[in-house]
């Protein structure tokens, strides 16, 4: 079965935005490393190290998450519109969840870009 062109759509902004998530976190990580050598017993860098770490975790769960979702569209032959709606409304919801942390990251990285 072809991918509707919504659930595409969505497949590829989810894409984007956890890209752009593990980007921040990657280089919100390599500033906290540095920091945190002078600092190892701050408690609020330990906190940002450790969200960070939880964002890309984040962002490799729902890259599985979407391969999966692309398999099961892919390999179906026949689906419901119910189903291809459930599965717009999962990724939708996600999309939101990824936008939330991607912002947080952010904030986070800028904070710390603002210690060094």
């Amino acid at each position: 079965m072809p991918i509707p062109a919504e659930i595409n759509n969505l497949i590829k902004h989810l894409n984007q935005e956890l890209d752009l998530t593990e980007q921040q976190a990657t280089e919100g990580l390599v500033i906290a490393r540095k920091i945190l050598n002078h600092f190892p017993n701050n408690i609020i860098l330990v906190q940002y190290f450790a969200y960070l770490n939880n964002a890309l975790f984040l962002v490799n769960l729902d890259k599985r998450y979407i391969q999966e979702i692309i398999e099961t569209l892919s390999s179906t032959q026949i689906m419901k519109n119910e189903e291809i709606q459930e599965i717009g409304e999962g990724l939708a919801s996600e999309l939101g969840r990824v936008m939330e942390a991607r912002i947080a990251v952010t904030e986070i990285k800028n904070r710390l870009e603002y210690l060094q």
